[in-house]
């Protein structure tokens, strides 16, 4: 396996094309969702897409990418209301909701799954591969779907980038100056819904979420600055589908996903040993020389 290959090898090339969409998207959108203190949402954005998937088969009798698609992201943008409306009208925490949405229609999409997969239909083999992913089945057409939906969700971050920061970091304040809030969250929400989408083919339900929190994690031990992190968010992602794409196309035996997610999670790893001022090693060497700078203080006899 070479760095040619990215460009002359067709799986390859398309496994590496979508796996870095995904990583973008995800990195960009799971930015706003990490910071407004809802990273399990989209792990149960993720889960509640299999139902989705799965009737949309029973529907269509078809394995076609799009109409897959297509049913988990309304089965998704179902469960993301089904939160907001418990949220909105009951007393449940945040994380009790979550968790049972989560339970609920993943449940429901495993029992789907298991009837589809006893029903007898030849042509059912293969959709339990949503579950953790089936990047080597990706082909351009696939990656055309995956870049248009990626375009939506990041043309609508441009378009929408003020308002979004300040729904994030100061939703009162954004209200009391007129804006939706209501709607924006709602907005912000279906975004993550369109990351989850581009992301199932290439990991899959169990694992989208970390594509959601990993490379977001990763961007803010680095800067401050909320354009800034986006980038890096969306740098850290793309590299980790590259290179768990490559790592996984030069062994056979390693499934792409959780290779991604495992590349993802390295990433995180080293920022936060060594992100300045952030990283815990950082923090460990200023430590070490503000006691040595107090223990020579100390020696002088000056006050520190």
């Amino acid at each position: 396996m070479t760095p040619l290959d990215l460009f002359t090898d067709y799986t390859l090339r398309n496994v590496a094309l979508g796996s870095a969409l995904l990583g973008i998207t995800g990195g960009v959108i799971g930015a706003f969702t990490m910071l407004r203190r809802q990273s399990l949402l989209g792990d149960a954005l993720a889960h509640a897409a299999l139902p989705g998937v799965c009737l949309a088969f029973l529907l269509t009798g078809s394995k076609a990418p799009l109409w897959l698609l297509l049913g988990a992201g309304l089965s998704g943008w179902l469960g993301a209301l089904a939160v907001i409306t418990v949220l909105k009208y009951t007393r449940l925490s945040e994380d009790a909701t979550l968790g049972t949405m989560l339970s609920a229609f993943f449940g429901f999409g495993i029992a789907l799954l298991t009837f589809i997969a006893g029903s007898g239909d030849a042509n059912q083999s293969g959709l339990d591969k949503f579950l953790f992913g089936q990047a080597a089945t990706i082909v351009a057409a696939d990656v055309t779907v995956m870049a248009a939906l990626s375009a939506v969700g990041l043309g609508l971050v441009a378009l929408l980038f003020k308002e979004f920061k300040l729904i994030t970091f100061d939703p009162t304040y954004a209200h009391t100056l007129g804006y939706p809030t209501g709607r924006l969250g709602t907005l912000l929400t279906s975004l993550a819904v369109i990351a989850v989408m581009v992301g199932l083919q290439t990991v899959g339900v169990v694992l989208m979420a970390a594509m959601l929190i990993a490379p977001p994690a990763a961007a803010r031990q680095w800067t401050d600055q909320l354009g800034r992190m986006l980038l890096l968010s969306a740098v850290f992602g793309a590299l980790s589908g590259v290179v768990g794409a490559v790592i996984s196309a030069g062994n056979a035996n390693l499934p792409t996903g959780p290779v991604i997610i495992v590349v993802a999670s390295a990433v995180l790893l080293i920022s936060l040993f060594l992100a300045p001022k952030r990283g815990l090693l950082w923090a460990k060497f200023a430590s070490m020389r503000r006691g040595r700078e107090l223990r020579e203080a100390m020696r002088r006899g000056v006050r520190p």
